[in-house]
């Protein structure tokens, strides 16, 4: 990492953690697990994304350095305290439409709480969903983030339950 990375992650991680509880949690897990942060090229319908290997970045489709650190951008914030709440899941819930559905109400409802907006009928609708292992929910919330996201956000791909998780009826 150059001197010009290193600046600018110090700035972008003080923004997180001045703006929330969420974002300070976010940017002290980040530091004390040393994780990796970037900004790398995805597809369009990605805003951010985590690798196996515990590294976030920003999707440099839709970010630079200089954005993420205007005031402005509310979204640089809270797409990187829902990337941290997977790392945070594990991978086994992660990967896993349940824990989408946690990471994206943890993201928006920080997102709605710091705009002062109200979302997409589409995220309202989201938030209302409780978290929970039951199929009929996870498969609306699948819906709803396919419809928000777009065709090429692969939801679809992922089990609805954590690999790890096991029925107990």
């Amino acid at each position: 990492m150059n001197l010009a990375e290193s600046e600018w992650l110090e700035k972008y991680l003080a923004r997180v953690e001045d703006s929330s509880s969420e974002g300070k949690a976010a940017a002290e897990f980040v530091r004390k697990n040393k994780i990796k942060i970037g900004i790398k090229r995805a597809n369009k319908s990605v805003g951010a994304f985590w690798t196996l290997n515990r590294k976030i970045y920003l999707n440099a489709y839709h970010y630079t350095q200089e954005s993420t650190l205007t005031e402005s951008n509310l979204r640089a914030i809270t797409l990187f305290v829902h990337e941290v709440r997977h790392l945070q899941q594990g991978f086994a819930v992660a990967l896993s439409v349940y824990g989408e559905l946690d990471a994206w109400q943890y993201e928006f409802r920080l997102y709605k709480r710091l705009s002062g907006r109200n979302l997409s009928p589409i995220l309202e609708e989201l938030l209302t969903l409780p978290l929970e292992y039951n199929r009929a929910t996870l498969r609306r919330a699948q819906k709803l983030m396919r419809q928000y996201a777009g065709f090429w956000y692969l939801i679809w791909l992922l089990p609805l339950y954590p690999i790890t998780y096991r029925n107990k009826r």
